[in-house]
């Protein structure tokens, strides 16, 4: 919108005219001044920030993603988020085993200056922050991230608000929905190099950040269990079918020490030289607002499965820029729907 527009300012009074085009049922209107600085107000008094898109501490591995959320709030040490990364996943109802594993794995890659990256649920999640405690850990949660969940894991809330970083894409005060939780997946994969799944179901939530993590170049790393558990079956198949085996720290950090040396130093994210309004200069795109035509051949290529955005580029032959665009109007008008992967459907 920035880009397109020139300004904040004119971005925001676009807004009501591109949900009109999409014959919208709700107005859609811009968050009033007074209602922004009540946020920020709760904001300081919660002990919390905001992290924007394209500011030095948003993490660089995040920004790059297709589907990256503009803004973060953050609780904690907000200097461990430029750092080199490596998610920890797995079941919530894991064995003792693979508790001990896991805080093991965590306290290893600390050690090695890798922080480790959650989400803050119960079993392997709190297990691998409480590993990585001391050295680094951050929690990626579903609500709010002044919002308990679950409820035992107050404690660890807690110390990791002292000591370590709690992240959310959501408001305040946001009560976590089944409908959030693989959102937060996404920013888990997202800001790792990695992703290792210790133990996970057949159908878990920790098999859809791995898929996640693929999608989004990442590399998957599976801890082996017994073949009797079925606690281990889908870290089993993720072996199956290519993931790295892993055993311990050193499995992990073999594999990814190239790129653990290229991130070292912390970078600003891409295609951003400046926060301020003058580095935002309007692009001129090949598809305007008033082109039906493009609007037409995007809506007739869309359904309620998911497609590819590069797929709706090559198959409409218009630019990236004018499809992100169109796709932008369609969306702000409740018309289209953004699923993970970079992919769009009808709602």
């Amino acid at each position: 919108m920035l880009r397109r527009f020139g300004s904040a300012r004119a971005a925001l009074e676009m807004l009501p005219q591109l949900a009109r085009r999409g014959e919208r049922s709700k107005t859609v209107t811009a968050v009033t001044r007074a209602a922004a600085a009540a946020e920020l107000t709760a904001l300081h008094k919660a002990g919390a920030r905001i992290i924007c898109w394209g500011e030095p501490l948003y993490p660089s591995a995040l920004a790059a993603i297709d589907d990256a959320p503009p803004i973060l709030t953050v609780i904690g040490r907000a200097e461990l988020l430029p750092r080199s990364m490596v998610a920890v996943v797995g079941a919530r109802n894991a064995s003792a085993n693979g508790r001990r594993f896991s805080r093991d794995l965590a306290a290893s890659l600390g050690r090695a200056g890798v922080v480790v990256v959650s989400g803050l649920a119960r079993g392997i999640d709190a297990a691998a922050h409480l590993g990585a405690l001391d050295t680094g850990s951050i929690a990626v949660v579903a609500g709010g991230v002044d919002v308990v969940y679950p409820q035992e894991n107050r404690g660890l809330h807690d110390a990791l608000a002292r000591q370590g970083t709690i992240i959310a894409e959501l408001p305040l005060g946001t009560e976590p929905q089944a409908r959030h939780f693989p959102r937060r997946n996404r920013i888990i994969s997202g800001m790792a190099l990695g992703v290792v799944v210790v133990e996970a179901a057949a159908r878990s939530g920790s098999l859809i950040t791995a898929r996640l993590a693929l999608e989004q170049g990442r590399d998957v790393f599976a801890v082996p269990g017994s073949p009797l558990d079925p606690r281990c079956r889908g870290s089993n198949d993720l072996l199956r079918h290519g993931a790295t085996l892993t055993e311990g720290a050193e499995d992990v950090l073999s594999q990814l020490e190239p790129l653990l040396e290229r991130s070292t130093t912390p970078c600003v994210a891409p295609a951003m030289k400046s926060p301020t309004v003058s580095s935002w200069p309007p692009v001129t795109v090949s598809a305007p607002i008033g082109d039906d035509a493009g609007l037409e051949l995007i809506v007739e290529r869309l359904g309620p499965t998911p497609v590819a955005v590069d797929e709706l580029v090559r198959q409409c032959h218009l630019s990236a820029a004018a499809v992100a665009t169109l796709l932008l109007e369609l969306e702000l008008a409740g018309r289209v729907e953004r699923h993970p992967g970079n992919l769009v459907s009808l709602r």
